[in-house]
């Protein structure tokens, strides 16, 4: 099981466009970290042990996956990417952007590249201010003491000063949809993409239940006598679970994602259904569909033919090794059709023929940069 953590780290520029500096940061952070969910204000201080120009300092409170050294790795990288440059002089120097970790959870960590709490901001006003603007009832692990206390008992009489600009935080998916919808051709990767997603933006996942559809093995040996029964049951089945998964609001979860619409029922009808049984069966699935929600956001994963028959073969389902090339083609032209005439979806199309989502991180950000800017 994904945990999320509740990181909390502090930044701080003296060089530059000390603004840009930090949104740089911020957007960095927010790409290949995870979502951030809070910001301070920017406070203006001297240069803490050295002469140089003044510092601009924030705090961030940050949702993340990753592992705190591998988190520490990631901001090491955002440095260096920005411009960074370190030395092996002594010392307190300038800095383009300094990025560090203050709290994980409650976690006390003491490894070769990162100490949990950090080890000196309890001497600081430039991270105790922000720090404590936005986590005012964090609990520093080791003191046992509220952020708001550990402020009053720090030492430092350095000047902190409030700026009166601001920076923009990124919408998380998560404010900006209540509901993702995730379709495609077979093998396209919508179960993947939509347990991916929800382990990193804590979703409440709706997966389609089609290991337990009896009809489905029986379909692929004999399509035309199984079609009818086996699309009438998956579309019963497909209304009941969605109809009770997005009434039942789960309070520990941000929103819903499900890896199918209910209209795919109506796709794969169109393609296994003669006419006579494809209109009786249209009219039971107009009155459903008049009561399903419908998403916020409809992704539709397009995959070409040879990737999706590589895929089918991949994961090894017995009754889908027999799925002609023509079958995949007729139902892909399904899915063109509904795109092409359903004017009220909020539909975005993401090509994934050329990526490999599971396995390489940077096209799954990819796709989770889509999303979040779309």
């Amino acid at each position: 099981m994904t945990i999320q953590s509740n990181t909390y780290l502090s930044l701080g520029t003296n060089q530059g466009n000390k603004l840009d500096n930090l949104q740089n940061a911020i957007n960095l952070i927010d790409d290949r970290i995870g979502a951030i969910e809070k910001i301070s204000s920017i406070y203006k201080t001297p240069s803490w042990g050295f002469e140089g120009e003044d510092f601009f300092n924030i705090c961030l409170k940050v949702s993340t996956q990753q592992q705190t050294e591998t988190l520490m790795k990631s901001l090491l990288k955002i440095e260096n990417d920005l411009g960074r440059l370190r030395s092996n002089e002594d010392g307190y120097q300038n800095r383009h952007i300094d990025i560090d970790i203050l709290l994980v959870n409650d976690e006390i960590i003491f490894s070769k590249i990162v100490t949990v709490p950090h080890s000196k901001m309890l001497q600081r006003n430039f991270v105790m201010i922000p720090l404590a603007e936005i986590a005012p009832n964090a609990i520093h692990p080791i003191e046992k003491t509220k952020i708001s206390v550990c402020l009053l008992n720090c030492d430092d009489s350095s000047e902190v000063t409030l700026i009166n600009d601001s920076l923009k935080r990124p919408t998380p998916i998560y404010e900006k949809y209540n509901y993702i919808a995730i379709e495609g051709n077979i093998g396209a990767g919508k179960t993947s993409l939509a347990n991916l997603l929800s382990n990193e933006f804590n979703a409440k996942r709706v997966l389609e239940r089609f290991a337990d559809n009896p009809f489905l093995p029986k379909f692929y040996e004999d399509n035309e006598r199984y079609a009818f029964p086996l699309e009438m049951s998956f579309l019963a089945d497909r209304y009941q679970q969605l109809t009770d998964d997005l009434a039942q609001y789960d309070l520990f979860k941000n929103f819903i994602i499900s890896d199918y619409y209910i209209f795919k029922s109506l796709i794969f009808a169109q393609v296994t259904l003669p006419k006579e049984e494809y209109l009786l069966y249209r009219k039971m699935f107009d009155l459903m569909y008049k009561e399903i929600t419908k998403p916020d956001l409809y992704i539709y994963l397009f995959q070409n033919t040879e990737r999706l028959l590589e895929n089918i073969k991949k994961r090894g389902r017995d009754y889908e090794q027999s799925i002609e090339t023509s079958y995949l083609k007729k139902i892909h032209n399904g899915y063109k059709n509904f795109i092409n005439t359903e004017k009220n979806l909020n539909l975005l199309i993401i090509d994934v023929s050329e990526l490999d989502f599971v396995n390489n991180p940077e096209d799954y950000r990819y796709i989770v940069n889509k999303i979040k800017t779309f």
